[in-house]
């Protein structure tokens, strides 16, 4: 049997949930590139918001979701801070599209995100990280604020539940195969 192998990366400003959700979804035991903040990221890495973040990406993470006997989805967390901007390049190339995951209290560190996937070209759709339950902002004002394309889909979900999670996957799968059909 022929199998599928989709690229999808999960992309967002630094403690947006990125490994959260590669882990929660993922079918085999992630790979993370997690290390501890030192005080050398001190002025470096701002934590406005996340100060309890005791951990970071360096590199990337990676799972693996199997969502039908032929397709197989590949799962690449991008670093967030702005010291490690160049690895998306190479993380990005091949990816049939990108989760871009936002944190309404530090909306402005996912703007970089929007602006990557927008200039390239790649589909996303925007998911709102619900870290403690609801949002203090409607659809609109994300949208106005992040100046999303009104065909870049918005969703909901909390990175660390599952089902969740698997919804904005689902919702990225679906725009980027209408896209295809579009090209083709």
């Amino acid at each position: 049997m022929d199998r599928t192998s989709v690229k999808i990366v999960v992309a967002g400003g630094f403690g947006t949930g990125k490994t959260t959700l590669v882990a929660s979804v993922s079918e085999i035991p992630p790979l993370t590139t997690e290390e501890i903040l030192t005080e050398a990221s001190l002025g470096v890495d701002d934590t406005t918001g996340v100060e309890s973040k005791t951990t970071t990406t360096v590199a990337l993470d990676f799972g693996r979701i199997t969502i039908s006997p032929d397709v197989v989805l590949y799962l690449f967390g991008t670093p967030g801070q702005d010291r490690f901007w160049f690895m998306w390049d190479e993380l990005a190339q091949g990816a049939v599209g990108a989760i871009v995951l936002v944190d309404t209290r530090r909306l402005d560190s996912s703007f970089p995100a929007v602006d990557y996937f927008e200039r390239r070209g790649i589909p996303f759709v925007t998911a709102v990280n619900r870290f403690f339950g609801e949002c203090d902002y409607t659809e609109d004002e994300i949208r106005g604020a992040l100046e999303l394309d009104p065909k870049v889909p918005l969703v909901w979900c909390d990175a660390r539940d599952k089902e969740s999670s698997k919804l904005a996957l689902i919702t990225l799968v679906r725009q980027a195969m209408a896209r295809l059909k579009v090209k083709a």
